[in-house]
């Protein structure tokens, strides 16, 4: 039976919403449960979920809903005490208190926060341009973590921000490290002297990681949002990034990271790169470049930057890392042909698909589905951070559930020799996902034994040994569940390949001289640079990435924000609108 309890002008982040539905639903006798904001949007959710119910119609935007599948109805108050219980933590945050003041209006927000450099924003994405342009009228940066943003307003704040000197990282930036401090979804990364930008998050993720692995650190790594390097977008904030770290006095070496730009973007970015007087690092995700620049430096894989990236620090000569696989002795079934990736970084299902095909020399012929990076002959790669696995759901990296679902699902299948899989650590991610991943790994490693099958399963850890995880005991338990770990996503597609017999070499690429190019001035602001040393910020939204700025020397200024008249999109317009005219802005 269904019941529905509306809790009237009780905004949640849509994330913390659904951490708390996946907290419910273990309660036992309950069958199903959902909570959202009663948006009409998650109303539709609730429909295609089969929890809808006409009492839904009551809800505003702003009124939190919660439908029960339940038989016994004395369980409604043990659900109500637990909910309770869930948002008091939430509102706690997750560290200690110390660096943090909360306001509840921009006002006062502005107020505390006056010294502050940043506003981060983590809102709902239909609420965010409005909001954005806010703290851009007042001098702040913006990073913004928020989806769902129009491209029309990412081209018009951009450039905004643009000519008052800022920089929007964003939206849907979901990593960034500014002073050594980590915002959102990010590891803890020893602060050094390589400068990174990019245009992808777990990309980000697995470049600095593998730099602290390597020894080096990082100054700054500046997000940008999937979009920037878009035609529509022409790379606004990345090469105002490019400009502002030649100018940081820390920075020595500077990366640059994406998944494939528009072509005139990228000619652009790589322009500018000539200009810079610091040695640089670009990966632009689907090319595979033939030759290095002087003091231009192009990878083909995220590993691989890393790895030029720290030669370059320590003024080494560039050249491929030789690498000796230990492949395991294997028998596969004749049946056994084709590997399946379950990855919850987009940047890192997308590199494994773009080796795969060029491994197994697969067309470009077939069309993978939403959802899939790669499916092909057999062969699938599939990023669950797509909007189709995570419409209402939690993040991958928070939850593991679907994909433990999908290996069931590949690992039963008669035909999967190899199973890939990353597990991503750091502020945001989930605690302990090893723990939760093993036991399915080895009940399908055992049961393929028990058919006379061997399956693989090859995985990496992207983490640092400073992350809130102990990237040692996830090591342990991924490796006590028979899974082999690699050392970066590029070596463990490479160890896939090389089980099917297809070995992937590391190619020697020449240096050849740059091109002639016009010089382009490179001006970066005074706010820019100033973003270089920046401790204070006000986070708008989820109070766990306070976290993460608190336990690294940073100030934060909690924003509690609530969407005003009602969440109604115009009427805010409109309210925006009326009051610069008042101020006369």
């Amino acid at each position: 039976m269904l019941h529905t309890i509306i809790k009237a002008n009780s905004y949640q982040d849509s994330i913390v919403l659904m951490l708390l539905t996946n907290k419910l639903n273990t309660i036992d006798g309950v069958h199903n449960v959902s909570v959202m904001m009663g948006t009409p949007a998650n109303k539709d959710i609730f429909k295609t979920g089969g929890l809808y119910t006409d009492e839904l119609e009551k809800a505003s935007s702003n009124d939190m809903v919660i439908v029960l599948d339940i038989e016994d109805d004395s369980l409604i108050d043990q659900v109500l005490s637990e909910i309770d219980v869930f948002l008091e933590e939430q509102t706690k945050g997750g560290g200690d208190g110390a660096g943090e003041e909360v306001a509840k209006t921009w006002d006062k927000a502005f107020e505390l926060g006056k010294d502050a450099g940043v506003a981060v924003f983590s809102i709902p994405g239909t609420h965010a341009a409005l909001e954005i342009e806010k703290a851009l009228d007042e001098g702040k940066h913006v990073f913004c973590f928020s989806d769902n943003v129009a491209i029309e307003d990412e081209k018009r704040l951009k450039e905004k921000a643009h000519e008052a000197g800022l920089l929007l990282m964003g939206p849907d930036c979901g990593t960034g490290i500014i002073n050594g401090i980590p915002v959102a979804f990010t590891n803890a990364v020893r602060k050094g002297k390589i400068g990174v930008v990019g245009a992808s998050g777990t990309g980000i993720q697995e470049v600095t990681t593998i730099i602290h692995k390597l020894g080096g650190g990082v100054t700054n790594a500046i997000g940008t949002g999937g979009r920037d390097l878009k035609a529509e977008i022409g790379g606004i904030t990345l090469k105002n990034s490019i400009m502002t770290l030649e100018k940081d006095p820390n920075t020595e070496v500077i990366v640059v990271i994406s998944k494939p730009p528009a072509p005139e973007v990228r000619d652009e970015v790589l322009n500018l790169l000539r200009s810079v007087s610091k040695p640089a690092v670009t990966i632009f995700l689907g090319e595979k470049p033939e030759t290095h620049e002087e003091n231009l430096y192009r990878a083909y894989t995220l590993e691989e930057a890393a790895q030029i990236a720290v030669q370059l620090l320590n003024k080494e000569t560039v050249k491929a890392k030789k690498e000796i696989l230990n492949v395991p002795a294997h028998a596969l079934k004749s049946e056994q042909k084709y590997v399946k990736g379950l990855y919850s970084g987009g940047t890192l299902a997308y590199e494994a698909a773009m080796l795969i095909k060029e491994g197994l020399t697969l067309s470009d012929g077939e069309h993978a589905p939403e959802g899939f990076i790669l499916k092909n002959q057999g062969h699938e790669i599939i990023d669950l951070g797509d909007d189709i696995y995570t419409q209402g759901k939690p993040h991958p990296m928070i939850d593991p559930t679907k994909r433990k679902e999908m290996l069931e699902e590949v690992g039963k299948d008669p035909e999967t020799a190899i199973i890939l899989l990353d597990v991503v650590l750091g502020y945001g991610s989930h605690a302990n996902m090893a723990q939760e991943l093993a036991p399915t790994i080895q009940e399908l490693k055992a049961q393929a034994k028990n058919e006379g099958r061997e399956l693989f399963v090859i995985g990496t850890i992207v983490g640092t040994d400073e992350d809130p995880q102990n990237i040692h005991e996830q090591e342990a338990i991924m490796k006590e569940a028979g899974v082999i770990l690699c050392d970066s996503n590029a070596q463990a597609v490479r160890m896939a390949l090389a089980i099917l017999d297809h070995p992937l070499k590391q190619e020697e690429k020449a240096i050849v001289p740059q091109p002639t190019v016009t010089p382009i001035t490179i001006t970066p602001s005074e706010a820019m640079l100033a973003l270089l040393t920046n401790q204070g910020f006000i986070n708008i939204g989820l109070r766990s990435f306070s976290e993460a700025i608190t336990n690294h020397g940073g100030n934060v200024v909690q924003y509690d924000w609530q969407p005003v008249a009602g969440g109604n999109i115009t009427l805010q317009k409109a309210l925006q609108f009326l009051s610069k005219v008042e101020l006369g802005k």
